[in-house]
């Protein structure tokens, strides 16, 4: 079942930079009615508020402080879409959308931690999904590959720009595809994967230097 962003209030962690920035403004695109854009620094998204004006409001969150967080539950009571590309989500309705990682799927013997993190993600998700499919919440899992950000600078693939992902994971959202592969190389990858895990596997340990 697809979900419609128009006229919808979102909420995305992490948007001062990278995926959670692309996402606000692909969310603002689509014809979301509000988005909340949460950093832990308000004036790290004044670029991303000049931009949207009105559409786009700064929230403070740091997703790793509990006070943090229910003040920005409170700030925030009426959102309905949650874009989670910075920590957990809580129990609520509408959909949300948890920002993985290829490596949610296989892991990467380069970055063993990173893997074991997105892993986590994933296993989250599908939990969450089966836990709030009753009250008609929609939960989809996101799994890109190397997508060109501060955070994937060291990582030596081709990557895709975060705008393209972030269209990619909207038109997916709204598609109703619960399991999102926003660019080419998760794309080919996630095929490979599904159709043959341990073949995956086998490819990515052969990355070991």
């Amino acid at each position: 079942m697809g979900y419609s962003i128009a006229a919808k209030i979102a909420l995305v962690t992490g948007a001062n930079r990278g995926i959670g920035e692309s996402m606000v403004d692909a969310l603002v695109a689509a014809g979301a009615g509000k988005v909340y854009a949460a950093a832990r620094r308000i004036d790290d998204l004044a670029p991303i508020l000049a931009r949207h004006g009105a559409r786009v409001v700064a929230l403070r969150l740091d997703v790793t402080d509990p006070a943090q967080i229910r003040e920005a539950v409170a700030a925030a009571p009426d959102v309905q879409l949650l874009v989670n590309n910075a920590g957990v989500a809580g129990y609520g309705g509408g959909a949300f959308a948890n920002i993985g990682s290829l490596a949610s799927l296989v892991s990467f013997p380069l970055f063993i931690a990173y893997s074991a993190s997105k892993a986590a993600t994933h296993s989250i998700t599908q939990a969450a999904r089966a836990m709030l499919k009753a009250q008609g919440t929609q939960v989809f899992g996101v799994y890109p590959g190397p997508i060109d950000t501060r955070l994937a600078e060291a990582v030596p693939f081709q990557k895709t720009s975060p705008a393209d992902a972030a269209r990619a994971i909207v038109a997916g959202i709204q598609a109703g595809t619960e399991d999102i592969f926003p660019d080419p190389m998760s794309q080919a990858m996630g095929a490979a994967f599904f159709a043959d895990p341990k073949a995956v596997e086998r490819q990515t340990a052969s990355m070991v230097v």
